[in-house]
């Protein structure tokens, strides 16, 4: 009785379950059917706005308007992050110098970069604990700095918060040289000074009976410094804690004579960095074309003392001046790849934008015009673009040397055709030969064209090569049929672009301290595919902003203006016939790759400077593969280079793209030497 009991009341549960389920069943079916109802008539809603949107994008109104709209959309995004007097200005600067497309470029890699940016900005470079570490350190040396601060009108927010910023330096032996021009409308100045000289004995001010101009102002610091070292300092920017114990350290570990470090420009405090800019080591070429040293600059006065002042004369570029004639001198320059410095941005000041100051751009002309006297060079300074602190330096060529121009060929008669056509229709230096090195082909018709050319033009010779491919070797043959005194490396995959290629390349190739010169090289769609090589980038080595789009300027200016780089490439790469003579030309292991690299290493060990120039530029189809039995003899040949890292590329940028992205990781580095004749 009672299990047949159970038995029921199992059926019954079993029964209402199923039934549940039942209308469960049907109400999801319900839901699903009006979900495909909705989805349908979504779909007939996104068909109707996507055929309307298509038309719009159509027509021609809309295609022409798409450069503003999407700049306006750009600075919204600007406005609702970073609005400024100052960035705005920045912009509109920047649309005058260099159109609306190098604007958006530059833009959108800084909206692209923001994040890297703060996240940069807001890590502290040192603890709490390392800092108190090194207030308590004991250096090897006895080293006293005298930071000058030429004084005029400075507002009195910027100019506590400047002084407040030396007293909080980990490393204690300074003083502080402040040197007042300020006009009786700002007695203010003078008071606080005083004041914070009351409190502090390394506080020293002088008083100006009136203002010398910034020159003359800095003089008078440098009047009353007793330092060993001169360290520079603006009124309105601010240091590291940590500023002079890193300098210090350079100086003890490196026996630095000059020494130099990366900066930040900000707008109210150094969290709102808005750029950073991450330097080279030591570049002579870099320094020609623009100050990138700049802040913060430290040097032995001994140094500053068989260089001479400021000059007035240059007042508006006098620290460009400066760097200039101490760097000729300096034994051993150090550049400390950490931002501490902060340049403080405000409407007026330099780091603002040079449109403000226009005078500074003749003023760095003027500077760069008194180097080249220095050194018995004869050349030309201008400024790259209008109301721009780049300059572009065109040296007078020599004589008109022999340009032996060598292209290895094999079959590819097209390709070989219009790089011959380019050179010929185009070249505007007139004294060269092409050396033509057959290798291997079979056409016919390239045979027919070889005699063609020849009959139509007395300076195309043929040499033949008939080894297996090897491209260290075919050049290394071809060296001994050119008669010229420089030779010309050149792809057959290569175009003509500027028709003063010739002669912008030899202009660097002419001096003794350079040993090769490399172009900047396009894809064929005008994207960059070459600005210099840079070690360990994507590997073991890789072009400098490759693929940026062909009108971006690149990290601070570095695609417009002549450089040194550790190596270019072969496609278009011109040196000394006897600088290839004693380096016996290319090493030729490297079959297929990296000679040109290996070339420029060698060079570099060498004591050699390598240029890259952005004024010759050509189109070129293609890039080399890399062989992986030719990149570990690379890597084993040049092992310690690579572990130290690409001198002219900053450790703070990512080894994974060529755009000069951040590594949002912050570290701490090493010094970075270079010592006369390296």
């Amino acid at each position: 009785m009672n299990d047949n009991s159970n038995l029921d009341n199992i059926d019954t549960n079993y029964n209402e379950r199923l039934k549940h389920l039942d209308e469960k069943i049907e109400f999801q079916e319900k839901i699903i059917s009006e979900q495909q109802a909705q989805l349908e008539q979504l779909e007939d809603e996104y068909k109707y706005y996507s055929d309307s949107f298509n038309e719009i994008q159509n027509a021609f109104f809309w295609k022409i308007t798409k450069p503003i709209r999407s700049f306006l959309t750009l600075l919204l995004y600007l406005r609702k992050h970073r609005i400024n007097v100052v960035t705005i200005h920045k912009v509109i600067s920047c649309l005058k110098t260099n159109g609306i497309k190098a604007t958006w470029l530059k833009l959108t890699s800084a909206v692209n970069n923001a994040g890297a940016i703060d996240t940069v900005a807001k890590k502290d470079l040192f603890t709490k604990s390392e800092l108190e570490e090194q207030r308590k350190h004991e250096f090897p040396k006895e080293i006293k700095f005298s930071i000058i601060v030429p004084l005029y009108n400075t507002p009195e927010t910027f100019l506590k918060e400047m002084i407040e910023s030396v007293i909080a330096q980990t490393y204690a032996n300074w003083e502080l040289c402040m040197a007042d021009g300020s006009d009786k409308e700002h007695t203010y100045v003078g008071n606080i000074c005083l004041e914070y000289a009351k409190q502090d004995n390394r506080i020293i001010y002088k008083k100006l009976d009136k203002n010398y101009g910034i020159s003359g102002n800095s003089n008078a610091c440098l009047e009353i410094a007793s330092g060993d070292y001169i360290a520079l300092f603006d009124h309105d920017d601010l240091l590291h804690p940590a500023a002079l114990y890193e300098i210090m350290r350079a100086i003890c570990d490196k026996n630095a004579d000059y020494v130099y470090t990366d900066e930040a420009m900000f707008y109210k405090t150094p969290k709102d960095v808005y750029l950073q800019h991450f330097k080279p080591a030591y570049a002579p070429d870099n320094l020609l074309s623009n100050n990138y040293i700049c802040h913060f600059s430290a040097f032995k006065k001994s140094l500053l003392e068989s260089s001479g002042v400021f000059d007035p004369i240059c007042d508006g570029s006098q620290d460009h001046d400066l760097i200039l004639r101490l760097t000729e001198k300096a034994e051993c320059i150090a550049h400390i790849p950490e931002v501490l410095y902060y340049w403080r941005a405000h409407k007026g000041s330099t780091a603002a934008g040079t449109g403000i100051k226009n005078y500074a751009v003749t003023a760095g002309i003027k500077a760069l015009e008194k180097c080249l006297e220095r050194k018995g060079i004869k050349g030309k300074v201008s400024a790259v673009k209008p109301d721009s602190s780049i300059f572009r330096i065109r040296h007078s060529i020599e004589g008109e040397p022999k340009v032996s121009i060598i292209i290895p060929n094999c079959e590819h008669l097209e390709e070989l055709k219009k790089c011959l056509n380019s050179i010929f229709n185009k070249t505007t230096y007139q004294n060269y030969e092409i050396i033509i090195v057959e290798n291997n082909s079979t056409s016919p018709e390239v045979f027919s064209y070889y005699k063609k050319i020849q009959k139509d033009k007395n300076n195309v010779k043929i040499a033949v090569y008939s080894g297996k491919f090897n491209y260290s070797a075919i050049n290394n043959f071809a060296y001994k049929h050119c008669s010229g005194e420089y030779l010309l490396l050149l792809n057959n995959d290569t175009e003509v672009i500027t028709p003063d290629w010739i002669e912008e390349m030899l202009m660097f190739a002419q001096r003794e301290d350079v040993g090769a010169v490399g172009a900047k090289l396009y894809y064929p769609d005008g994207r960059i595919q070459h600005g210099g090589f840079i070690l360990n980038l994507g590997g073991i080595v890789g072009h400098s902003h490759n693929k940026s789009e062909h009108e971006c300027l690149g990290y601070m200016g570095k695609l417009i203006y002549a450089q040194n780089v550790s190596a270019v490439s072969s496609a278009c790469m011109m040196i000394r016939r006897n600088v290839w003579e004693k380096m016996n030309g290319f090493d030729e292991d490297y079959a297929v790759s990296l000679s040109d690299v290996d070339f420029c290493m060698r060079l570099r060990a060498n004591g050699y400077l390598i240029v890259f120039t952005p004024f010759a530029e050509l189109y070129h189809c293609e890039s080399k593969s890399l062989l992986i039995t030719e990149e570990l003899r690379f890597r084993k040949r040049w092992k310690k280079e690579l572990e130290a890292g690409d001198l002219y590329y900053n450790p703070n940028f990512t080894l994974q793209r060529s755009d000069y992205s951040l590594n949002p990781i912050v570290q701490k580095y090493d010094a970075r030497i270079v010592k006369r004749g390296e």
